[in-house]
């Protein structure tokens, strides 16, 4: 995401919202030291990047395999010879 939020190319781009989103999104923008610009690349950056990750790197080191071999898993393994 730095890379590209380092970028020093940059377009303009007219964005159509409901008008009650943009007192909101200026004083959130604000509160937290940012444009309105700048929050909506940092956002869209980062739900771009989550479509890129893969499937190991989303799940890396949040599943664990179970110790105990529950009764699913021995019909697995009696299923497909393992």
């Amino acid at each position: 995401m730095e890379e590209i939020m380092k970028t020093k190319n940059k377009a303009k781009l007219n964005l159509t919202i409901n008008e009650k989103l943009i007192p909101r999104t200026k004083l959130y923008a604000s509160k937290h030291g940012k444009s309105v610009s700048q929050l909506v690349e940092e956002l869209l950056t980062q739900v771009l990047e989550s479509e890129t990750i893969g499937f190991n790197n989303k799940w890396l080191g949040k599943l664990s395999v179970s110790k105990e071999e529950s009764a699913r898993m021995k019909n697995l393994k009696s299923r497909f010879n393992l």
